[in-house]
């Protein structure tokens, strides 16, 4: 996919860059994805100077809580939120806001039906909030999952359809005019996952006699439906190796979240560090051809 011939772009417009102040804003669902995933991006931006903003969907009500965590707490939102402050700030956030919807859980899990789950929430009626984030903000980028969330969860894959939609409606005054002024950002991101490297683990996993179908603290994750999923254009590759230790104090913010993965995966971890750390994007917006190499969200 990559291609050694494959053109690298860099942002250049100096006179455009004094002018406005660099913002990304990543639309996310639950507290520790701006950490486990994206989480080295957004803290290498940080560091350039952009001004890097987060919406979360949720407060990652559903998530599974070991007793020891909830000391102190009088919910598990209320943990989240506060294992996603002391993340937001080892990252370097400007800042947190929240859309106000439930954890709907996994796919199949009764939260889905919860009354205020993101799930169960009218795509306009996300994006409008959404819409109403990126007019108060202005942000250059967008970035939020891809089309399967992932690993398909479903509160991933909701938000990326209502960050799609309101990527697109931010700059029209027609569309949800109490949502603020009209402002169009230029570029919308997905988060890509290295389906590849995925597919090696889960080769690696069965010789060992690891299980890819039940994965994570709940064994609700199948990795070999994951390796399924049609890889979407590796776009952008930021390489974060540089603010390596700022993602790794935002992973351990959500210590309540890290429990039951498993050995392989402090392999993967390691395999990771040696090769350097990235992560992928494909660009959504502008439409953009396949062969597209840059190393920088603000290229050209």
């Amino acid at each position: 996919m990559w291609g050694y011939n494959a053109r690298i772009r860099l942002s250049n417009n100096m006179s455009q860059q004094t002018r406005t102040k660099k913002t990304i804003l990543a639309v996310l669902a639950h507290p520790d994805d701006e950490s486990f995933g994206m989480g080295g991006t957004l803290a290498y931006y940080a560091t350039k100077g952009v001004e890097v903003h987060l919406v979360c969907a949720t407060r990652g009500e559903a998530g599974t809580v070991d007793a020891e965590f909830m000391k102190g707490y009088k919910s598990i939102a209320e943990l989240r939120e506060a294992e996603l402050r002391c993340a937001a700030k080892a990252l370097g956030l400007k800042s947190v806001s929240y859309l106000g919807f439930r954890d709907s859980g996994m796919a199949g899990h009764k939260d889905n039906q919860h009354r205020n789950s993101l799930f169960k929430a009218p795509v306009d009626k996300v994006a409008e909030k959404i819409v109403a984030h990126i007019r108060r903000l202005r942000p250059q980028v967008v970035l939020t999952f891809d089309q399967v969330g992932g690993y398909h969860h479903p509160d991933h894959i909701a938000v990326n359809q209502a960050t799609v939609r309101a990527f697109h409606a931010a700059g029209d005054a027609k569309k949800y005019p109490k949502a603020g002024k009209p402002y169009q950002p230029g570029k919308l991101y997905f988060n890509a996952l290295n389906r590849r490297r995925l597919r090696r683990m889960v080769g690696m996993m069965r010789l060992t006699g690891k299980d890819p179908t039940k994965i994570g603290r709940n064994q609700d994750i199948d990795l070999t439906v994951l390796t399924r999923d049609k890889d979407t254009p590796a776009h952008v590759v930021i390489n974060y190796r540089s603010v390596q230790d700022r993602k790794d104090k935002a992973d351990a913010c959500h210590a309540s979240q890290q429990g039951g993965w498993g050995t392989h995966f402090s392999l993967l971890d390691f395999l990771s560090r040696l090769i350097g750390r990235k992560n992928v994007f494909t660009r959504a917006h502008p439409p953009t051809p396949d062969s597209y190499r840059a190393n920088d969200l603000f290229a050209d």
